[in-house]
């Protein structure tokens, strides 16, 4: 007789025990004792979510720039030069 369970620590004799137990204390009624079955796994995901928050320093860099437009105005100027010229008519006034 094949026997498809997991046993701990048992005596097994395919039930050649059972049957004398009933025999002798027949106020049992049909009870068997307890069959030890394979344990199962019961495999259960389980999803964290996590807040990390991350610091990025950000610095803002100002750059004035200051642009000289030369414009020229011409300035008129104006200038006078008297020059005198002698004339003699008459030499013998001399």
């Amino acid at each position: 007789m094949f026997l498809n369970r997991c046993y701990e620590n048992e005596t097994v004799n395919n039930g050649m025990d059972m049957g004398m137990n009933m025999m002798s204390n027949p106020s049992s009624g049909c009870t068997c004792p307890p069959v030890m079955e394979c344990p199962q796994e019961r495999v259960c995901h389980r999803e964290m979510c996590y807040e990390v928050p991350h610091i990025i320093p950000v610095n803002t860099r100002i750059i004035n720039h200051h642009v000289y437009r030369h414009t020229y105005q011409p300035m008129y100027t104006c200038t006078m030069e008297d020059e005198v010229s002698n004339i003699y008519e008459n030499k013998c006034g001399f």
